[in-house]
């Protein structure tokens, strides 16, 4: 049989493998899900083994299917994810997750103060509870004992490495999101050291995203051959980008999962301290520059559950789509700040809430269950006006998610932000996107592959009449939470107490 290549997705809540042949066709994929460990509020942590034998897993249904062990793996991975280990690489807790927010107050603080500004230009990570940065100061703070035990800080993706290898190294897209890593120099960024507390020992070593090895005989791995290459591959926003074929100027990719991003492909940094956009590395030499949100498919299910009563199914989504296509776009005035669990870009602030605004007695029930929706567009499209201000104007988006399921909400989103979509049918782009750099540094030419997708890609034009109507809505949501946020602050201390 021809050789393929396996993409290991190491998700928040689940791992994903896909693998595919040289002509880009998806041959097999398998997936494990897992839970997020929350023992306080406010806590988002996994247990890192629990990630290695869902990676041993997908490894194992794969090679089941397909019959032959792969030519190469990469790996895709979630950011932000930070853990102490010590000298044998035995973790020393639970990684914390990008969701973790116990440090919010620390990274407000630091936000507020005069390095912030060369902080954020440095490392491309906004200052934020979500970065590694915050926890590992939190962890001096609170954990002296721990971090004097602490032989490295890693990631979950360095900790499957490490047990492949017995080596601590990490990828320049991963080290680009973890708010220590200057990503002009290539190398840890000395303030942001001391900042945490630690010198750069107590960091991986940082390699490109194509770098590689194979398997030395110290792990057994029987689905593996002793000839499979594996790559560090990349964070998992930068491979969607690839994936999904969203690196090219004037390209953008926008997903919606239970939180949503927007990111763009750039030769350069694309710097907005106010909003606090990200830089993050694909390679040595691209970077995706774009900003993510909170409050995407999570937001969707708190109105199903808690704003209609339902279990979450197909039946509930398609009652909620069906109301909302009976209500004409802008919701007759009401509009939705959907900051459910607070937000990050470009509002950043853990104390943000959510807001339905110009109630009055013509709405109905539709009209709240629409409004929440282009609430979360809305979020959406600020976040792509952030990244569109300091670089090159977006004329594309390739979108993904859940929410592609819903015609009315592809389209609500294509009227308001005004660009042309164009629908990613597969969810596999991390994956495929991790592929495509091992395939690349293999010889391959991803480029021929990318061109047949894009041949089978379906678009969705904005109705621009629409869409001046959104932009007079948007106008207004955008001056929206300002001037609410000191009273959104003094309820937060209240129910504080």
């Amino acid at each position: 049989m021809e050789k393929y290549f396996l993409g290991i997705d190491l998700g928040t809540g689940s791992s994903k493998a896909v693998a595919i042949d040289g002509q880009g066709t998806i041959l097999a994929t398998a997936q494990v899900h897992y839970k997020i460990i929350q023992v306080k509020p406010g806590y988002a942590e996994q247990d890192a083994n629990v990630i290695w034998d869902a990676f041993l897993s997908c490894v194992d249904q794969v090679s089941t299917q397909i019959g032959q062990a792969p030519a190469a793996v990469s790996f895709s991975s979630a950011m932000h994810s930070i853990m102490p280990v010590d000298v044998d690489g035995k973790p020393l807790m639970n990684a914390m997750l990008w969701s973790d927010a116990r440090s919010g107050e620390i990274a407000e603080q630091l936000r507020n103060t005069d390095k912030a500004e060369d902080i954020y230009k440095n490392t491309g990570t906004a200052i934020y509870a979500m970065s590694p940065l915050c926890k590992i100061m939190w962890l001096q703070q609170h954990e002296n004992e721990l971090v004097a035990s602490t032989h490295k800080f890693i990631s979950i993706k360095e900790y499957i490495w490490f047990k492949l290898f017995g080596v601590y190294e990490v990828d320049y897209s991963i080290a680009s999101s973890t708010g220590i890593f200057d990503i002009l120099k290539l190398e840890w960024y000395e303030p942001c050291l001391q900042l945490a507390g630690i010198d750069a020992s107590k960091l991986s070593t940082p390699v490109n995203t194509n770098y590689q090895r194979k398997l030395s005989g110290a792990v057994s791995i029987p689905e593996l051959g002793s000839d499979t290459l594996f790559f560090t591959g990349a964070s998992d926003g930068c491979c969607a980008n690839l994936g999904g074929n969203a690196i090219k100027p004037g390209v953008g990719a926008l997903t919606i999962g239970t939180s949503g991003a927007v990111r763009v492909g750039s030769s350069k940094p694309v710097y907005n301290f106010k909003a606090m956009t990200f830089n993050y590395l694909l390679n040595a030499k691209t970077f995706i520059c774009g900003g993510a949100i909170n409050n995407g498919g999570g937001a969707v299910n708190w109105l199903l559950q808690n704003f209609l009563g339902l279990e979450l199914s197909d039946e509930s989504y398609k009652r909620l789509f069906e109301q909302i296509g009976t209500i004409k776009p802008g919701s007759d005035g009401l509009i939705f700040l959907p900051y459910l669990y607070s937000e990050r870009a470009p509002v950043w602030d853990a104390k943000s809430s959510a807001s339905f605004i110009n109630i009055t007695a013509k709405h109905k029930q539709a009209h709240f269950l629409r409004a929440a929706l282009e609430g979360i567009c809305f979020a959406l499209n600020d976040v792509l006006n952030a990244v569109e201000q300091p670089g090159e104007p977006v004329n594309e988006l390739v979108i993904s998610g859940g929410f592609i399921a819903s015609p009315v909400w592809v389209q609500m989103l294509a009227d308001i932000t005004g660009k042309r979509l164009v629908l990613l049918q597969s969810d596999d782009a991390s994956a495929v996107g991790a592929i495509y750099l091992a395939m690349d540094a293999m010889g391959i030419d991803i480029n021929a592959i990318m061109k047949k997708e894009a041949k089978a890609q379906t678009v969705i034009e904005p109705d621009m009449k629409v869409h001046q109507t959104y932009q007079q809505m948007f106008r207004i949501y955008k001056g929206l939470y300002s001037s609410i946020k000191a009273s959104v602050h003094q309820l937060h201390a209240l129910n504080s107490l």
